[in-house]
């Protein structure tokens, strides 16, 4: 009994943080390649994070930047009255499906190719929280 009372505690909880979640699914990338751009970014002021990704080099900076353009729209479509500044509280990115497919090896052999995908999820929330 004690465990409900528990669990109903921690989500009045997280109510009272103001949060806005966007995911990028299937996205055709390694996850380990994403990984790297999605470290950069986290923890960062959303502004910040748009700056970096818009100039980085790598082709992940692209997606996230999209997938961040779209949390922040997501957020102030949720809490329309706050202009505070927005961070990003969490990202991460897991594993997606992944296609395998063959390719000619010397000698009838073959080598099997896994083309990975993952998904990201992108948390944003304000800053003074």
């Amino acid at each position: 009994m004690s465990v409900k009372q528990e669990n109903n505690i921690s989500k009045v909880d997280q109510k009272d943080v103001k949060t806005a979640i966007a995911k990028l699914k299937n996205c055709p990338t390694s996850p380990r390649k994403m990984r790297l751009v999605a470290d950069q970014i986290r923890g960062l002021d959303a502004n910040k994070a748009l700056i970096l990704l818009k100039h980085s080099s790598k082709a992940a900076s692209l997606k996230l930047e999209k997938l961040l353009l779209s949390a922040i729209a997501n957020f102030q479509m949720k809490y329309a009255d706050e202009n505070a500044d927005i961070i990003i509280r969490e990202i991460f990115v897991d594993s997606g499906r992944m296609l395998k497919r063959m390719q000619p090896a010397p000698q009838g052999r073959a080598h099997r190719i896994r083309k990975r995908s993952n998904h990201v999820t992108l948390i944003v929330g304000l800053k003074n929280n």
